[in-house]
């Protein structure tokens, strides 16, 4: 998978995130969308930095989904823990 291939998986992680977890949100849609493509560039690169798997595999887009959903889940972790301290 490439890079726009990564970006896109990206996104739409980021949306999907988005639409599970409405509401009163401290990361709003584009930094959610954002967080989702970082994760995705994450998850891609160190599954093929360790070999888990080679570029064009299909396995890339799973590998890109959980370094988005990771990403995100411990964005808002820190995010929300942040708040509470402040």
């Amino acid at each position: 998978m490439g890079i726009i291939g990564t970006i896109i998986i990206g996104f739409i992680v980021g949306l999907a995130a988005r639409f599970i977890k409405p509401g009163d949100d401290k990361m709003g849609f584009w930094l959610t969308a954002f967080v989702g493509i970082v994760g995705a560039f994450v998850g891609t690169y160190l599954g093929q930095a360790f070999g888990i798997y080679h570029m064009d595999e299909p396995a890339g887009f799973f590998g890109a989904m959980l370094g988005a959903i990771i990403v995100l889940a411990l964005a808002k972790a820190f995010g929300k823990r942040r708040s509470v301290l402040s």
